[in-house]
């Protein structure tokens, strides 16, 4: 079988990345993987800022950057690529499947190739679009929305990272449940675990309560849900320290919340740690307050770590955070809570460890890389059905 697969992850480029690491995974599985990837042209990837080459090649992985001038030409260059690509395999179309990141931009591009050429066409659904919170953000989600309710319509099958998209998709869009395959990223987590700790959190902030936020620093994580919270949580519980780690454009606004809070003391924000597995084997507590989510994979990580978690009520709540198992989900944007809970972790030794426990055995229950690779495959396969 032959993969045309969309993408908009630039780490894929990047020698030794998660990203590359994956890509090659799911080369492993089949004769050849194509793999377009939306970059512009001052991007910076292994091929080169703003070169026009055909494809950088590893084992049988074929990597297309679209070097795009203006972000709109993504959708010439890609279905430019995408034709090329495929006229190269010429009566082999039959064996071959087109598997787009999302349903929106590189959705849209894929279902062109699938009208076309008509090979089977497959919707990675990473985010949980019908939230309202989503449609809320912007006005490029608003269209998001639209576009994306029309084509998983169109998909032959979809991949979903949560249990709770999947509802999402059947109960508001009407998709049939044997449509979708639900395939969480959370494969190979025994480092989170048994990882060397090369930066102790501990040392570095003695006598501190850590709480660990690992994230993108966009709206959508709602990261001043979490200062605003701390600003209640500091009066009863002066040792904790929310510890944001991590990069995006929310940074300089978060900043400034901080300091009209005069909390600088209390949240300390640090930039993305290549060794962040320290991170989470020597915090106290992992929070999470997205507004939306998909099947957020830090919550994940945490909790293979044995952290406690505390997040609000979007995936993958429910399903690897259990409320009152292995943490608290509380409710999106409510500051009330959030504090309440915080403040009843950090000063519960006990239910801490009780939590810590659980995680771990949450955790044992992930799924095995040479599953997740199996279940890949047969997700791929099955949008021929």
């Amino acid at each position: 079988m032959k993969i045309l697969m969309l993408s908009t992850d630039l780490k894929i480029f990047e020698s030794g990345s998660e990203s590359e690491k994956r890509i090659k995974d799911y080369g492993s599985l089949v004769e050849e993987l194509h793999v377009i990837v939306k970059a512009a042209s001052d991007s910076s990837t292994s091929l080169g800022a703003g070169k026009q080459q055909a494809a950088s090649i590893i084992g049988n992985v074929f990597l297309y950057p679209t070097n795009d001038r203006h972000k709109f030409l993504y959708f010439f260059n890609a279905y430019r690529i995408g034709k090329s690509i495929i006229r190269n395999w010429k009566l082999e179309i039959r064996n071959c499947v087109i598997t787009a990141q999302d349903p929106f931009e590189t959705g849209l591009v894929g279902y062109w190739l699938k009208r076309k050429y008509k090979p089977p066409l497959q919707l990675q659904v990473h985010t949980d679009f019908l939230s309202p919170y989503f449609r809320r953000e912007s006005v490029k989600n608003k269209i998001r929305v639209v576009l994306g309710k029309w084509l998983v319509k169109k998909a032959d099958g979809l991949r979903v990272v949560s249990e709770r998209i999947k509802c999402s998709l059947c109960f508001k869009l009407q998709v049939p449940s044997s449509k979708i395959t639900v395939l969480p990223i959370v494969y190979d987590m025994e480092r989170f675990r048994t990882g060397a700790v090369k930066i102790d959190l501990r040392r570095k902030y003695p006598g501190r309560f850590i709480i660990l936020m690992a994230t993108r620093l966009t709206r959508e994580k709602n990261i001043g849900l979490a200062i605003r919270a701390m600003s209640e949580i500091v009066k009863v519980c002066p040792q904790a320290l929310l510890l944001i780690v991590g990069s995006g454009p929310e940074h300089t606004n978060l900043k400034s919340q901080i300091s009209d809070l005069k909390l600088q003391k209390d949240v300390v924000m640090e930039n993305w740690s290549d060794d962040i597995i320290s991170y989470y084997r020597t915090a106290d507590l992992f929070l999470l307050t997205s507004n939306y989510e998909g099947g957020a994979r830090a919550p994940a990580e945490a909790v293979a770590a044995g952290l406690p978690v505390i997040m609000t009520d979007v995936a993958p709540a429910g399903e690897i955070v259990i409320d009152g198992r292995n943490g608290f989900v509380v409710l999106v944007n409510d500051c009330r809570q959030l504090s309440s809970k915080l403040i009843e972790l950090a000063s519960d030794s006990a239910k801490r460890l009780m939590f810590s426990r659980q995680s771990l055995s949450v955790a044992g229950g992930f799924i095995t890389k040479d599953n997740y690779l199996k279940l890949y495959y047969q997700a791929l396969v099955g949008a021929w059905s």
